[in-house]
């Protein structure tokens, strides 16, 4: 759980606490992170609105715009002394149909938009990596469609599984990344060619770092292949996930630039509590 504090428009302070979905009184732990701090309004995005979280807040259908997005705002009760309200998600469906939802990366989409108005005119891709990556598809200052793809939490999940347990500690895991990024631009289905990533420990003495980075070249670089994207991409995140990604893009002559995570998602929360 992050928060910050905002006075006449400034971050006075950042306040940060455990997931929401972790505790188990989902107001009491609000209070907690508030710390008796008062405040006019709280807004929140993100998996405070799921189903098991604070409240449940919509899931607003694609194609959708600023107001409409912020017309769903869902006031949360039960937190004594705070008014609290939750951003809306977003749903969409594909060709075929089938569903896809998301919940926070709205609300820094839309607060990169107010940031740099010329996202509202035209076409743009937004890419969101982190554990649930979201790839969203702009036209016109609306939010047509987006896809997920799992890769940071399949990422996390091998991790801790037998493919990182067979070498030794070491570095080269650029040299991992790059050559999982190669193997995925051959084709390789990723749950073929991820046993590689023991392998070569085994047998060609690379380090558990090499197999680290292989398996995030080779989850990245298939996530991409799958998107396909073909034109510039716009990353908002964690800087050192970004340049990841920003590195796989480039092997596919895909030009990314980047927008801070931090200042997107403050923004689109400033858009809710706009009054």
């Amino acid at each position: 759980m992050r928060l910050w504090r905002l006075e006449r428009g400034e971050i006075a302070e950042r306040l940060e606490g455990p997931g929401i979905l972790a505790c188990g009184d989902r107001a009491e732990a609000l209070a907690s992170v508030m710390d008796g701090r008062t405040a006019d309004r709280v807004v929140l995005c993100g998996m405070a609105g799921a189903r098991e979280g604070l409240r449940e807040a919509p899931y607003v259908p694609c194609p959708v715009s600023v107001s409409q997005w912020r017309a769903r705002m869902t006031e949360a009760l039960g937190c004594p002394g705070l008014s609290v309200w939750i951003a809306a998600g977003l749903s969409c469906r594909d060709a075929s149909g089938r569903p896809d939802v998301m919940r926070g990366e709205e609300t820094q989409v839309f607060g990169a938009m107010s940031l740099d108005p010329g996202l509202a005119n035209g076409t743009h891709v937004v890419l969101l990596p982190g554990t649930h990556s979201k790839w969203v598809w702009l036209d016109d200052g609306l939010i047509v469609r987006f896809r997920t793809c799992m890769t940071g939490e399949l990422f996390a999940l091998l991790g801790q599984s037998s493919l990182l347990a067979a070498g030794a500690r070491g570095a080269n895991e650029d040299q991992g990344f790059a050559a999982g990024l190669a193997r995925a631009s051959e084709g390789a289905a990723p749950s073929a060619a991820l046993f590689e990533a023991r392998a070569a420990q085994l047998v060609d003495g690379r380090t558990v770092d090499w197999a680290r980075g292989f398996v995030s070249g080779l989850l990245i670089g298939a996530e991409i292949a799958a998107i396909n994207p073909q034109e510039p991409v716009l990353a908002i995140g964690d800087p050192a996930l970004v340049a990841r990604y920003g590195a796989a893009l480039a092997r596919c002559g895909v030009q990314m630039r980047a927008m801070d995570g931090e200042a997107c998602a403050i923004a689109g929360l400033r858009l809710l509590d706009d009054d």
